[in-house]
């Protein structure tokens, strides 16, 4: 397949360039790293990087622009997950995902503060109703 068959707009994928540009910042690999290992709302996003709502939101459109995640709404809240097809497409979106990402300290530390969230069984209300942050030194969750 040449570049030009990967450069396309519209069906099934933005083209190559719109991923390509989607994948080049922190933030958003930080964010794909989190979806890697399962759905999660927006406030849970925000809460684990430590990021404010806008924006968490303004990363996750460019991600969906980009057709590498998919979102549903559930009540008040909407719930952000990797889509799969794009990761059999662009194989290349899953090994940074799978084996790259991984040796970055912070990448690792997201992913304790996601296990460390997900072990807490806090709640996207809970979230809601209560400041809920992490302590930067050992990552302990605590609500303000």
């Amino acid at each position: 397949m040449n570049i030009n068959e990967y450069n396309h707009i519209g069906g099934e994928g933005m083209g190559l360039i719109q991923i390509i540009k989607a994948l080049s910042d922190e933030t958003r690999l930080r964010i794909l790293n989190l979806l890697r290992q399962g759905e999660l709302c927006v406030c849970e996003i925000e809460t684990i990087l430590g990021i404010t709502q806008s924006n968490t939101s303004r990363h996750l459109n460019k991600l969906t622009y980009a057709n590498i995640v998919e979102f549903y709404k559930k009540a008040q809240y909407v719930y952000y997950k990797i889509n799969e097809d794009i990761l059999k497409r662009y194989s290349f979106i899953k090994e940074i995902l799978d084996n790259e990402l991984i040796r970055e300290e912070l990448y690792r530390t997201d992913l304790e503060k996601l296990r460390r969230y997900r072990e807490s069984k806090l709640s996207c209300d809970d979230l809601r109703r209560n400041k809920v942050c992490f302590e930067e030194e050992n990552q302990n969750l605590f609500i303000e």
